[in-house]
């Protein structure tokens, strides 16, 4: 499952594709809130967009969830079929792209989704308050996977279309609607690493 994204987005484009979605951005928020990272994995902390009043701002976040028990591990996917999240913390994760792994000798080969036809994506996501001194934290949402990610994965996480943030954020259409995967052909792949032979 998507434990290591990318976050390779511009601080223009972000604005230019937030404009173009009439979200509102914090006047004191800048491109510092949104660094570069080539992997995000799970326990590294990451940007992410939720709701501040009117506005969509940017929040630097854990990924993972704490485990919930004591032998589980930490929570980076959180299944969305059949689930209610009105009363959920939701976010959107920015990502440039995600990663699916193949193969069963180390290190397998890696697989980089992008969405098509935009500079970047946004990932469904939840996120809880840190406890002490501990920051928030974020996970990412799954689903079936859809035509593209299929050949490379049983699951897949939520991309949600540009048109859909704003939607997720308030939840102002039904799960079902949402939590979704793309229609085929609107992710592109590339494998970036092969198997070890």
């Amino acid at each position: 499952m998507c434990n290591d994204f990318e976050q390779h987005i511009l601080w223009a484009e972000y604005c230019r594709m937030m404009q173009s979605l009439a979200l509102n951005i914090p006047s004191h928020q800048t491109e510092l809130d949104l660094p570069r990272s080539d992997d995000v994995r799970i326990n590294d902390p990451a940007p992410v967009m939720r709701a501040a009043g009117d506005a969509i701002e940017l929040t630097r976040m854990t990924f993972s969830f704490p485990p919930s028990g004591s032998k589980g591990g930490p929570i980076f996917n959180f299944r969305s079929e059949g689930r209610q999240f009105g009363n959920s913390k939701r976010c959107l994760i920015p990502a440039s792209a995600f990663f699916e792994f193949t193969g069963t000798k180390y290190p397998k080969a890696k697989h980089r989704f992008t969405l098509n036809g935009a500079p970047f994506m946004a990932i469904a996501g939840l996120w809880r308050e840190g406890s002490g001194n501990k920051p928030p934290t974020f996970t990412m949402l799954t689903t079936e996977p859809g035509p593209d990610v299929a050949p490379y994965h049983n699951r897949q996480v939520v991309v949600l279309r540009p048109e859909d943030w704003s939607a997720w954020i308030g939840l102002s259409k039904s799960e079902a609607e949402l939590l979704r995967p793309p229609a085929a052909g609107s992710l592109a792949v590339e494998t970036v690493r092969e198997e070890r032979s």
